[in-house]
C-alpha cells in the first residue's frame, strides 16, 4: 500500500482509527521554518467535531513532534508528528460477522488485506487520518505564507445550499480563515446547519462542494504533461476521503462556452500580466499563470447513516441488512475544508521545491 505523496517534499501518512496512534512523516521541508504552535493547534480544532453538525468523537488531538524541528524551527531532516486515539469506543466495531458496511472502504479493504485488516472505524481507511494530514499541512501553510502565497476554502455548496462566489479573493480568504464555519454568506451558513441538523434527526446524511482560491503562488509551477498542477493536485484532494471530483475554473461548465468566452483575456499593467476573467482557474498548459488557482472539490454524504441498509455477510456468505451503530457525522463537509487547504498546501510546496528547489520554502532569511 502506498502511503506517501510527493517527491521532493513528500508526506507519509500511518494510523488506524481506534489504534494507539496516528501520525504523518514529513520529509524535503527546507530548514528553517517556523513551527507554530498555536497555528497548529488553531488548524486541528477547525478539523475537530463541534455540536450537533458533527460526530460525538471529539478527540483532542494531543500532538507530539518527535523528530525534525530544534529551537522552534525546522531542521531540514525528517519531521515526524505523532497524535494519540483517545476517545475511542472499539465496542461499537466488534461482530463474529463481518458486515461491510455500503458506501466505506470496507469490502474494499478487505479484498485487499483478505480480512487481516483493522477495520474498527474505518481502519487505515478513516477519515480520523485527516488529523495529522492538517498538523504537517499546518508547517506547509506557515511555509507558503512566507512567500506570500495564502490558501483558503468555503463550503461552494451543502445539502444543495449555494454560498456566494469569491469577489476579493485577498479579503475572503482572511475571513474564511477566521471563521468556524467557512461559508462567506451568514445567511447560507444558516440554512446550510439546518439542513445539516434535520439530516442528523432523520439518521440520514449530506454532502457538498468545497472550493479553494491560492493567492500568490507565482507563474510558471508546474510540469506540461503528468506532473501539471492539475495533475498533482488532483492526485492529493482525491486522497482525501469521501471526495469524488475535483475541477479547476469554470470546471466542467466551461464546456458550455464558446472559446471566445472560455480564453481569459489578459492585459498589461505596472505589475505584470493581469487578466481579465479566470475560467481556467490560474492554470494553462498544466503550468501555473500568476492569476488565482481556483479548485472545487465535490465532497460525497458521509456513509454512515443510521437507516437499515442492505448488505452481504462475508463470513457466511449471504445477503444480509445492517443497521449502523456508534458515532458518525451528518456531514464532513465542513470539517473536510481545513482538510483540503493542508492537502492543497502539502501539494504545492512539492510543485515548488521542484521548481526552486526545497530551501527556496525557508523564506527570504
Amino acid at each position: 500500500m502506498k502511503n506517501t505523496f510527493g517527491n521532493s517534499f513528500a508526506v507519509t501518512l500511518f494510523g488506524e482509527s481506534h489504534g494507539d496512534m496516528i501520525g504523518a512523516v514529513l520529509d524535503g521541508v527546507a530548514p528553517g521554518v517556523p513551527i507554530d504552535h498555536d497555528y497548529i493547534e488553531k488548524q486541528l480544532r477547525l478539523r475537530r467535531p463541534a455540536g450537533t453538525i458533527s460526530s460525538a468523537r471529539v478527540e483532542p488531538d494531543r500532538y507530539t513532534i518527535v523528530s525534525g524541528v530544534f529551537n522552534g524551527k525546522t531542521t531540514g531532516t525528517p519531521l515526524c508528528i505523532l497524535i494519540p486515539n483517545e476517545n475511542k469506543r472499539s465496542e461499537d466495531y466488534t461482530t463474529d460477522s463481518f458486515l461491510p458496511r455500503p458506501g466505506h472502504a470496507d469490502l474494499t479493504g478487505y479484498n485487499k488485506y483478505h480480512g487481516y485488516e483493522d477495520r474498527r472505524g474505518g481502519g487505515h481507511f478513516s477519515g480520523r487520518l485527516t488529523a495529522p494530514l492538517v498538523a504537517v499541512g499546518a508547517i506547509a501553510l506557515t511555509a507558503l505564507r512566507q512567500r506570500g502565497i495564502t490558501v483558503g476554502t468555503h463550503i461552494k455548496r451543502c445539502a444543495g445550499i449555494p454560498d456566494r462566489d469569491f469577489r476579493n479573493a485577498q479579503e475572503d480568504l482572511a475571513l474564511l480563515n477566521n471563521t468556524d464555519f467557512a461559508v462567506l454568506d451568514p445567511d447560507a451558513a444558516i440554512k446550510m446547519k439546518k439542513a445539516i441538523d434535520a439530516a442528523a434527526a432523520s439518521g440520514n446524511s449530506v454532502g457538498g462542494v468545497l472550493e479553494t482560491c491560492v493567492c500568490g503562488l507565482p507563474g510558471g509551477v508546474g510540469e506540461p504533461w503528468f506532473d501539471s498542477v492539475e495533475s498533482v493536485l488532483s492526485h492529493a484532494l482525491f486522497s482525501i476521503p469521501a471526495v469524488k471530483g475535483v475541477e479547476f475554473g469554470a470546471g466542467f461548465s466551461i464546456c458550455d462556452m464558446q472559446g471566445s468566452q472560455a480564453n481569459d483575456a489578459m492585459r498589461w499593467d505596472a505589475g505584470g500580466v493581469r487578466f481579465l476573467s479566470n475560467h481556467n482557474g490560474g492554470i494553462l498548459g498544466g503550468i501555473s499563470t500568476g492569476n488565482d488557482l481556483i479548485i472545487r472539490i465535490a465532497v460525497k454524504p458521509t456513509p454512515s447513516v443510521f437507516t437499515e441498509q442492505e448488505t452481504v455477510d462475508l463470513t457466511k456468505g449471504q445477503n444480509a441488512t445492517l443497521r449502523l451503530h456508534g458515532r458518525h457525522d451528518p456531514a464532513i463537509v465542513h470539517r473536510a475544508r481545513v482538510v483540503a487547504d493542508s492537502v492543497t498546501a502539502l501539494a504545492l510546496c512539492d510543485l515548488l521545491a521542484l521548481r526552486y528547489g526545497t530551501d527556496w520554502l525557508r523564506g527570504a532569511d
